[in-house]
């Protein structure tokens, strides 16, 4: 049983990969934002990029910076199956997975001009914004020093395999393949990083 983790940019391609492993590889999905969409929904929230960060972080500190993740990876364990757990967005949450053993963090990241042009033809309910917007948020969302808040630069840098997604979706895939196969052919942790 192997736990991937996937942290990026906002319209990077976690949900690309996330779509080749369990298409290709048979990997269960978690995800975080849907863990956190359905307390949004609880609290009779609007499900949007600002409630999102606003009932992570306050999940994350009323219980832990590690409490959504450590949450899906007990469902995750539970089906004795490998599985991916998609949007690790805290350093807190990195090191409470990687404590668990036999868990890898995979990060992707492209020009942000592609990522807003693919979010903006999603079209989810969190991606109809403008371009300003979108760096915005990004860039609420890529440092804190608060263990709470996300800080994506530093799960990126703290992940086991970097992928670049501004090539096609064949050619990430492709990559992301040679990564799984090598985890999984030597069933151990102490992979460098790689681009």
């Amino acid at each position: 049983m192997l736990i991937i983790g996937i942290t990026g940019t906002l319209g990077a391609g976690k949900g690309t990969i996330v779509d080749f492993l369990v298409r290709e590889k048979g990997f269960r999905h978690f995800s975080v934002r849907g863990f956190i969409s359905e307390e949004i929904v609880r609290r009779g929230l609007a499900v949007n990029r600002d409630s999102m960060v606003l009932v992570a972080n306050d999940l994350r500190a009323t219980h832990s910076p590690s409490y959504i993740v450590d949450c899906l990876y007990e469902e995750a364990s539970a089906t004795g199956t490998s599985c991916i757990i998609e949007s690790i967005r805290t350093p807190g949450e990195v090191v409470s997975l990687k404590a668990k053993g036999n868990f890898y963090l995979l990060a992707v990241d492209a020009d942000p001009r592609t990522r807003f042009t693919r979010i903006s033809q999603r079209q989810s309910e969190t991606d109809l914004i403008s371009y300003d917007t979108f760096i915005e948020n990004e860039a609420r969302e890529m440092n804190s020093d608060n263990p709470n808040h996300q800080n994506l630069r530093k799960c990126i840098e703290m992940a086991d395999f970097i992928f670049n997604n501004d090539g096609s979706v064949s050619e990430l895939e492709k990559t992301v393949e040679t990564v799984i196969d090598k985890i999984e052919d030597a069933g151990q942790n102490g992979y460098d990083k790689t681009s």
